[in-house]
């Protein structure tokens, strides 16, 4: 199963999600990323966060949806924040659809001892959202228990 987070600019976010997915997830599961209108660079701080977890930022690049046409993801989750009134990018296709809204780490501001909690209090909440769908027993549920399931970890 290959799960794509998508987010604007796919350089914090998305990225955070997707290292953090794989790090996680057992095999047969996969996350990537992309986003709306990709910066073409991951943020610094998302990796230094990652790496001060103890998670692997080999591979991280930002890049377009495009670049998963020829191999679509089973679900798409948007991690952009409604609530900042940033634009959603929307996959179209086949693909269950779900939100986990974010805050925006990249986009805090004071001390830089702010800043880095920022950035670890929105990896913490994606640890909690991603543990709670390896949680679920997917191999037993079906597409419309899966996608209310999404939901309500989106809420967490």
């Amino acid at each position: 199963m290959k799960v794509l987070f998508m987010c604007t600019h796919n350089s914090c976010r998305s990225i955070l999600s997707e290292a953090l997915f794989n790090h996680l997830a057992p095999p047969g599961l996969e996350a990537v990323s992309s986003g709306s209108f990709p910066s073409g660079q991951v943020n610094a701080r998302a990796l230094q966060t990652l790496e001060a977890a103890g998670i692997s930022t080999a591979g991280l690049s930002s890049k377009a949806s495009d670049a998963f046409e020829a191999s679509p993801p089973d679900i798409v989750i948007t991690v952009c924040d409604r609530a900042a009134g940033e634009a959603c990018p929307v996959f179209f296709g086949p693909a269950l659809k779900a939100h986990w809204g974010l805050a925006d780490p990249s986009q805090a501001t004071g001390s830089q001892a702010q800043i880095t909690a920022a950035f670890e209090t929105t990896l913490a909440r994606i640890r909690q959202r991603v543990g709670a769908f390896l949680a679920l027993p997917l191999d037993s549920m079906d597409a419309e228990t899966l996608k209310t399931q999404l939901g309500r970890i989106g809420s967490l």
